[in-house]
Formats: structure tokens, C-alpha cells, sequence
């Protein structure tokens, strides 16, 4: 059984409240859903979770073959190049503004009432 040591910051504790406070995790709050490392796989998944950036897709590729190639390769990935920019950038403003909230609420100074 561990238990968490909660002591005053007045100084006269700061090595036992050292010791006690590495043992634990911070109390933060994240509620953002990328990283910089895992931004574009994590959102390029997501994107293609959609049923029509899946057809999108799906017409790329089909249009990548001679045989059924309906227009230029090229004029066929504009819409989805286009839809998933669009969305990759609305992902990456969303998060960045939660990751700034998180970054507020984290590093707001709290008041802790005793009896």
C-alpha cells in the first residue's frame, strides 16, 4: 500500500516533499490528441475512417492503372489532396488551441482550503 504525503510549502519540508512528490505523477490536465511525432499518421488514419475519403482513395488507386483510367492521375487526387489539407489543418488548429487551454488551466494557481 503506497500513500501520498501531502506537506506544506513553507521550506522546512522541501526534502521530504521532494522525496514524496517524485514518487508521483503531476497533476495536469491534457486533452490534446496529437503529438508532433504522431500528428500525420494518427490524423491520416482518422481521415480515412471516413467511408468517403475511403472512395476518394479508392478512385486514386483504380485511376492509377491504364486500363481504367478515366481522367489524368493527377486531376483525380486533387479532391482528396484537397479534402484531407483542408481537414489536417482544422485537426491541427483544434488541437493546438486545446494544447494552449491545457497550458492556461495547468499553470493556473490554485487556493487549498484547510479545516
Amino acid at each position: 500500500n503506497k500513500w501520498r504525503i501531502v506537506l506544506p510549502d513553507n521550506g522546512r519540508q522541501w526534502k521530504d516533499w521532494k522525496e514524496a512528490s517524485s514518487f508521483y505523477s503531476r497533476n495536469g490536465i491534457q486533452t490534446t490528441k496529437y503529438t508532433w511525432f504522431t500528428f500525420l499518421p494518427q490524423n491520416l488514419l482518422g481521415q480515412f475512417h471516413r467511408l468517403s475519403n475511403l472512395y476518394f482513395f479508392f478512385l486514386v488507386v483504380l485511376n492509377w492503372f491504364p486500363q481504367v483510367e478515366a481522367f489524368h492521375r493527377e486531376i483525380t487526387m486533387l479532391p482528396l489532396v484537397a479534402v484531407l489539407l483542408v481537414s489536417m489543418i482544422k485537426d491541427a488548429i483544434e488541437d493546438y488551441r486545446k494544447y494552449q487551454y491545457d497550458k492556461i488551466i495547468n499553470f493556473t494557481k490554485t487556493r487549498v482550503y484547510n479545516k
